[in-house]
């Protein structure tokens, strides 16, 4: 198998050449194009339970797309939102990913859900993030650009979660409010990740919650059928 990102780093898209045999999965409506002979299998990646957790409990389908060649072909993948790609190796660690953010995976990778608890469900509507661990490799995707910051035994780290993209999995980490309750309430920020190290966080320098309801300011209003107009921030 061989993989390249291409048109990094503001539209990203994951090219990989497949041999005969190998095997894909990513998540649905990622496909942009592929050549040669192929295999599509949809399934729930994980079992069932898990693929229905992630579907009605986040913001992601419950299905996934197995590419499997048949003889030596090549895949483009694409994330719905502009921004970098990434790849974690897996050597039997586990990672926590946000859902938004999983793009892809080979080898023998298990994903599974990692409760977020409901701070979670009260500052973005989901109450789980992914967790995959194996053996192989997964791509990540971010809206923007992508930062990994490397934390020392006992650093911290305090991050916005709608920044979040992935984390190891043996890492520390708890959702909190940002702040006192003036700072929770008045701050813009809400709910935040504080990370523990050692270990590996990714985050993306942009979210797209922000960026909606900045657009929203300019559509046109349902009420009057006219436009919203909205001043300041």
């Amino acid at each position: 198998m061989e993989w390249s990102v291409e048109c990094k780093p503001a539209y990203s898209l994951l090219r990989i050449t497949l041999e005969p045999g190998e095997e894909v999965t990513s998540e649905a409506g990622a496909m942009l194009l592929f050549k040669g002979d192929v295999d599509i299998k949809t399934h729930t990646g994980g079992g069932l339970v898990k693929g229905l957790l992630r579907g009605v409990l986040g913001t992601e389908s419950i299905f996934l797309n197995s590419y499997i060649a048949r003889n030596r072909s090549e895949l483009w993948l694409a994330p719905a939102t502009p921004g970098d790609i990434h790849y974690i190796p897996l050597s039997g660690e586990t990672y926590v990913v946000q859902d938004s953010s999983y793009l892809a995976h080979h080898g023998d990778v298990d994903i599974g859900v990692a409760w977020r608890g409901f701070r979670g469900l009260i500052a973005e509507g989901e109450v789980f993030w992914l967790k995959l661990e194996g053996i192989g490799g997964v791509w990540v995707n971010a809206y923007g650009g992508l930062e990994e910051i490397k934390l020392a035994d006992g650093e911290r780290v305090t991050v916005d979660n709608l920044h979040f993209v992935a984390m190891k999995g043996d890492m520390d980490w708890r959702v909190r409010k940002f702040g006192g309750w003036k700072s929770f309430l008045l701050g813009g920020e809400g709910f935040v990740l504080e990370v523990k190290g050692p270990g590996k966080l990714l985050i993306q320098t942009r979210a797209l919650p922000p960026f909606a309801r900045l657009i929203a300011k300019f559509t046109p209003s349902r009420r009057s059928g006219g436009f919203r107009l909205s001043f300041g921030t």
